[in-house]
Order: structure tokens, then sequence, then C-alpha cells
């Protein structure tokens, strides 16, 4: 979240709500962000709920695992219509019809959990043209990831023998989620992943200039969105959800080989000492809002900085365990998040005592 899917049907996380969007009149009334922003940091990433799963159930072999971009097409068929129609309700009528009606199981999800409605689509892509317009050229080098993507299911396969692979839908949605977690599968925002030298950054706000990614990076935001999809248990404190976020980060780093919040990395390492006095302080509590899914709410230092300091617990994690891939599952099934942060050892580094 941006997202885990757990058999306790959570709440979602890796988002900053709604920041000041509202229907009216057939389109968006906007505050200061420009839309509504369900935020995946970078790569975001969110908790979509869904219901009990049968885990027995689910695909185990990374190779059967569908990459799906059956709905570009419809899409780009879409679009083009819609440039020629006289009005928002019809193009957004349009966007409806041919895009998400005809939508994959993806798509579905995806539209219930970021998307919300044809009017929210064509008022991201009405304030955002230029970007969309150059999502075109980039939607065929999904192809070209592939090889590093499915190398990274089948490095989680390698580490963890119980890992389920499910299939991988990459859509176009409303500029708020990178990633997220659906029934159907992983759910990924292209729009968010398609970032290249020549975007016109005039069009973006802060957090979009932030957490914009390229499509080289695919591989990566599909390994966090893995990574999520193994993890099963509620998290209710801000420790047990940023462990949550940075152990996804970690992992999905670990088999994709690729970092997708390296803005975070570099301002938490310049400051982690202070940032660590901060969350010790806020970790026992279940509001996440100075650390987690912020959007663009955070001024004075990068936003969703609960990634950071949950990667370095995770990463603590397994650096001081013996037994590397018992590490790995401990990681991804981790309940107990107090005595994990205490075995992790991290704290003490600061002098802390856990």
């Amino acid at each position: 979240m941006a997202r885990a899917i757990t058999s306790q049907n959570p709440q979602p996380y890796e988002a900053g709500w709604a920041t000041g969007a509202k229907a009216m009149d057939g389109g968006m009334k906007v505050g200061r962000t420009g839309i509504a922003l369900f935020v995946l940091v970078a790569c975001g990433w969110v908790l979509a709920a869904r219901g009990p799963v049968d885990r027995a159930k689910l695909n185990r072999d990374p190779d059967a695992a569908k990459l799906v971009t059956s709905d570009f097409a419809n899409f780009w068929r879409a679009y083009d219509l819609a440039a020629v129609a006289a009005s928002r309700p019809d193009r957004a009528a349009i966007y409806k019809r041919e895009y998400l009606d005809k939508g994959s199981p993806g798509l579905k999800d995806f539209l219930d959990l970021r998307i919300n409605s044809a009017d929210a689509l064509t008022f991201a892509i009405e304030h955002h043209p230029k970007y969309y317009a150059s999502l075109k050229s980039q939607t065929p080098r999904v192809a070209e990831m592939e090889p590093g993507i499915r190398a990274s299911l089948r490095k989680l396969k390698e580490l963890y023998s119980d890992a389920v692979f499910p299939d991988v839908y990459f859509l176009i949605g409303v500029m708020n989620s990178g990633g997220t977690t659906g029934d159907s599968g992983l759910l990924i925002g292209f729009e968010m992943n398609a970032e290249t030298p020549e975007t016109d950054m005039t069009e973006m706000d802060d957090w979009h200039k932030a957490v914009l990614g390229s499509t080289e990076k695919l591989p990566g935001i599909v390994a966090h969105e893995l990574i999520h999809y193994q993890q099963v248990e509620e998290h209710k404190t801000l420790l047990a959800a940023s462990i949550h976020e940075g152990s996804a980060d970690f992992i999905g780093e670990m088999i994709s080989g690729l970092s997708i919040n390296n803005h975070l990395r570099a301002y938490g390492d310049a400051h982690e000492a202070d940032l660590w006095r901060e969350f010790s302080q806020e970790m026992n509590g279940n509001k996440t809002s100075n650390w987690l899914y912020q959007g663009d709410k955070s001024k004075d230092r990068p936003a969703d900085l609960g990634y950071f300091i949950g990667y370095r617990i995770a990463q603590s994690y397994y650096e001081h365990a013996s037994d590397k891939k018992q590490a790995i599952r401990d990681i991804l099934t981790v309940s107990d998040f107090a005595s994990f942060l205490r075995d992790s050892h991290y704290g003490e580094k600061f002098g802390a005592k856990i």
C-alpha cells in the first residue's frame, strides 16, 4: 500500500486515506492534493480486506501464476473514444462501458479498492493529461519485466517452501496506489510505475514526485505485494503495522534485488537514532498517522517512515538469526510483534531496553 492479505479480514493499511476529494456534479471536487490518495507509499502499498481463504487450495507453483495485462487494451480503446467525447459525463460513461465493465477479476477488485468510480478515473486522467498519454508507450514494457518478476517468485519459493503465488494483474487506475492485493491476486497500479526521464512532472504534486516509479522497478513492486500475500496476521498497533510493511520491503528486496523505497532509506539512515526514539514512544499505540499511509500530509520529512523502521527491525532480526530460512519464515508469520522486536535486538543499538 500499500496490501496484505490476511485470513483475518484486516482493515486497510498503507493508505493516506481520502484527502479532500468529493464526487460532485458527475465529476470530482478536490482539495489541494488534486485527488483522493489511498497511497501506496512508493509503493506502497495497502491491505485489501478479503475473507478467510483456504490456503491449501492456493497455487504453490511460481511458474503457474499468470501475469495479466488484458485490461490495457480495453483502457486504450476507452481512452481513444473518450478523447472525442463532448463532455466529462460522456467520457466517464465511456470509461465505465469500455474499460471498467469489461474488466478482468483484478480490475473489478481494483475498482472496489482503489479506483472507486468512472468519475474518479476521468478526473485523474483530465488532471494529468500528458502523463496518461505517455503511458501508452510504456504498457507494452510489462512483458519485458516478466523474467525479473518470475525470478522473484522463484526466489521466494526457494526461501519459503510454503509460499503461494496468486495471479498478477497490471491495471491503470487513478494515481493513488502502486500496488495492493485482492481476492483475485496481486493488483499493480501501472500508472504509478511508469515514470521516465521524459515525464512532465509539472502535472504532479509533491507526493507523486516522490513516489512515482519506473517500469524497471515493477519486479520490486510485485515482490513487495507478493510478500504481503503471504502474511496472515492482523496488526493492531503501530509496531505491528510497521513491521508488516517493512518486512514486505525487506524480503521483497531480497527476492527481487530492488528497493522500492530508496527515498525513505536516504532520510532514515541520516536520522535513524532520532526516528527510533520518536517511534518507540508511539509504537504500542494504534495511531499510525505519524508514520504510515500519510499521502501528502507529511510536510517536514518523507511520508511513511514506518516502512523504514519496520525494514530495519526485520533486517536486524534476520541478521541476528543463525538459521536464515527459519528467520524468513518467522518474519512472514510473526504474530507476537513485541517479542519479535526484542529478538531483533534492533533497539539495543540505540541503548534501548525492550
